[in-house]
């Protein structure tokens, strides 16, 4: 990062994700970026490695913590069913309030996450985030089904097209540029629509 002052290192992060949001990261370039932050591209050199270690330092910090997120929210999801409290609800924090605590916070590095991360290692973060989330929700499935609940069967291939579906839907309204007041009106919609079949499926009522 630029070694001079915050003002100095908010105006090179700017540019580096306005330059990313307008071109994608394989139309970005350096020089352009300098350009935009006032350094040469040289400049730019002694504090990042090369374009993608400038990708990474935008995206890097939301996509930890969404992970760090998810991980709890599984954690507090299989204790709730180990204890069995008849008034606790397993579905009291959902991935809605995932957008509510990370996303939205992080509202512009997610949309260059999710719309200009096409060459880095980031391209294909939504169907990783399903794919991993369809691997844990099969395991809480199976362990919901050993302490008695009504589980639904379902294959992994449904389970993936449904994840897809929930996840799309939570996560469009930042592509599309939604204020936070229309997010949270979208997501009571999200939250009718597929909570649920997310209760019937687990065998929840």
């Amino acid at each position: 990062m630029p070694r001079d002052k915050t003002l100095s290192h908010e105006k090179v992060n700017r540019a580096i994700r306005e330059e990313f949001l307008e071109k994608g990261f394989e139309g970005a370039s350096v020089r352009s970026i300098g350009d935009r932050a006032g350094m040469t591209s040289a400049g730019l050199y002694r504090h990042y490695q090369d374009k993608a270690a400038m990708f990474d330092s935008i995206v890097e910090p939301v996509v930890t913590a969404v992970r760090n997120w998810t991980k709890d929210h599984r954690k507090n999801a299989f204790q709730l069913v180990e204890e069995r409290d008849p008034d606790s609800d397993l579905f009291a924090e959902t991935f809605l309030d995932l957008i509510r605590d990370i996303i939205i916070p992080y509202k512009s590095e997610f949309k260059l996450l999710l719309t200009s991360s096409r060459g880095t290692k980031y391209e294909n973060f939504v169907n990783d985030f399903v794919i991993e989330n369809q691997t844990e929700m099969m395991k809480m499935f199976g362990y919901l089904k050993s302490k008695g609940f009504p589980v639904k069967e379902i294959s992994e291939e449904e389970l993936h097209i449904l994840l897809s579906a929930y996840l799309t839907a939570c996560f469009e309204p930042v592509v599309h540029g939604f204020s936070d007041e229309q997010i949270e009106t979208h997501l009571g919609t999200v939250r009718e629509f597929f909570l649920p079949g997310w209760r019937n499926l687990m065998g929840m009522k």
